[in-house]
């Protein structure tokens, strides 16, 4: 098995593929802890939908997809968020809204110009192995930007998950900040999407804190933990898909569930003996 790793590895291309995967990885598990303490964690699923259509508009028209989808799908995340705060479509349903209509007009856009082909397939349930130079040097500086900008404003981010009204009353400016937010998640779900597929890529943000919140309860400790977890599941994803010969974003999402589950037994384990 060591001497398939090994092999595996020696690819170029699988070398880029682990390159973006990781940073991609790490993004969404920065990303997926404060989106799922503020209930907030299926933004992923609406805006890897709304990254589904602009992609499908990217390809009818013959453009350069991630430089199509990402700004496209910003500015739905910023969209997302005012209704959100303003109107009486509220989280869920204004989530709903915009990633079915998103989904319905990408796969109209599909039918009518090129049709459902390979990369049609490879955007919905990802394709990390395919992606061109130009997307890698792009996801790789995008990756950096968004972990940048989160270990910046780490203490304010901290404070708009627990308590927004507490954070606002102390002077922090909860809006700019809840805007921040949404771009790193829109520029991730977008990247994201190469490798997993916009039917998959919720789960890189939701799983990682999801499995670290069963053992452990610190804000820095959940952090930490879900970036191990997410490059670890990812790692073991693209093993066990190159192995089993399985599609890579359902691999990863296979370990992160198992992971899930064997934190989840510790978990009780725990809470029995501490009983």
């Amino acid at each position: 098995m060591l001497n398939m790793v090994q092999e595996l590895f020696a690819y170029p291309f699988i070398q880029r593929a682990v390159i973006v995967g990781i940073l991609v990885s790490l993004c969404a598990a920065l990303l997926g802890v404060t989106l799922v303490l503020k209930r907030y964690s299926m933004i992923g699923d609406g805006l890897s939908h709304v990254g589904f259509g602009a992609l499908a508009l990217a390809m009818a028209l013959n453009l350069a997809p991630l430089e199509v989808a990402i700004p496209v799908v910003v500015a739905a995340a910023f969209f997302l968020l005012r209704i959100s705060e303003s109107s009486k479509i509220k989280g869920d349903a204004a989530i709903a809204l915009i990633s079915t209509s998103s989904l319905a007009l990408g796969v109209i856009v599909i039918a009518m110009t090129t049709g459902m082909t390979t990369d049609v397939c490879n955007y919905m349930f990802g394709s990390i192995l395919s992606m061109s130079k130009n997307d890698v040097r792009l996801s790789i500086v995008i990756s950096i930007l968004v972990i940048i900008l989160y270990l910046v404003f780490y203490n304010k981010i901290f404070a708009i998950t627990f308590d927004e009204s507490f954070a606002q009353a102390t002077g922090i400016n909860t809006k700019k900040y809840n805007s921040l937010i949404a771009f790193l998640t829109a520029v991730t779900i977008v990247l994201g999407m190469r490798m997993m597929g916009a039917l998959l890529i919720s789960s890189l943000i939701v799983f990682p804190a999801l499995t670290s919140m069963r053992l452990i309860k610190s804000f820095r400790g959940v952090v930490i933990s879900s970036t191990v977890i997410s490059v670890s599941c990812f790692v073991l994803g693209i093993i066990f898909s190159y192995i089993c010969a399985a599609p890579t974003g359902a691999s990863v999402v296979a370990v992160n569930l198992a992971l899930f589950i064997i934190f989840s037994v510790i978990s009780k384990i725990k809470f029995k003996l501490q009983g």
